[in-house]
């Protein structure tokens, strides 16, 4: 049987579409009740209606990196469900491709801004708020461009590696009674990573043993493995989720 999330209730950021939105909805279907983030209204609005609406999801709208709306959309968790048990980082961007010395500084430092410090700012949050007195557990979004060379997208496989490495650091900080883990997905079906496989998808996923590229519901499903209590005595990993292709060098 698959793991229940009955009473439970998690902050997904970066969940109107996409990766997001496949682990919300994995999240739903198991009894949890839950917060999606992202920047624009609308599609946060038709995402709540996809997950059975406000008596299963709410949605707070603002940029991952500003605190203003981390601490709105924690309040308005609490506020409207009473607990924060579970805590997805997911929100990542990648604004810029080429090799990491041509990137512009700027770029660069939101890159990390956006996938490395918000994600140590939401679980700081998630802390404080509910976690650090009745327990918890985190899976941060990574990917398996941060733990080998991505070339191309070197400065998003930097930051991933240090999201990696931030999640080892948390789970040592932060058990007993938090658990930290990260999934590294490699290419997904998504808007966000369309640029990897549109218009050559079949030669992209040739390279993979499982012959397709992933899909939300993959890595819905190992996010949700990870926060459960099936994975109880699991903290500080990263769960690699890609069809096999980094056995054979790719991404």
């Amino acid at each position: 049987m698959a793991p229940s999330f009955k009473d439970r209730v998690a902050l997904v950021t970066g969940a109107s579409r996409g990766i997001g939105l496949g682990i919300a909805r994995e999240l739903v279907e198991r009894g949890a009740r839950v917060c999606v983030t992202a920047r624009n209204p609308e599609p946060l609005a038709e995402a709540v209606r996809e997950l059975g609406g406000p008596d299963h999801a709410i949605a707070v709208a603002g940029k991952a990196d500003d605190p203003a709306h981390q601490a709105e959309a924690v309040a308005r968790t609490m506020e409207a469900f009473g607990r924060l048990d579970l805590l997805v980082n997911n929100t990542g961007i990648n604004p810029a491709l080429g090799p990491v010395l041509d990137i512009d500084q700027g770029v660069a430092a939101k890159i990390l801004a956006v996938n490395v410090l918000a994600p140590l700012a939401w679980t700081r949050l998630a802390h404080a708020a509910w976690m650090g007195e009745h327990g918890g557990a985190v899976v941060n979004v990574a990917s398996v461009a941060g733990i080998r060379s991505s070339l191309g997208i070197g400065m998003y496989g930097v930051s991933k590696a240090a999201l990696i490495r931030l999640t080892t650091e948390l789970a040592a900080e932060l058990g007993p009674a938090v658990r930290v883990n990260a999934v590294a997905p490699a290419v997904v079906k998504t808007r966000f990573a369309e640029a990897l496989y549109e218009g050559r998808e079949e030669q992209v996923a040739a390279a993979y043993p499982l012959k397709r590229l992933g899909l939300p519901e993959d890595i819905g499903g190992a996010v949700a493995f990870l926060l459960s209590d099936d994975a109880a005595w699991i903290t500080g990993q990263t769960l690699v989720v890609d069809g096999g292709v980094t056995l054979g060098g790719g991404l």
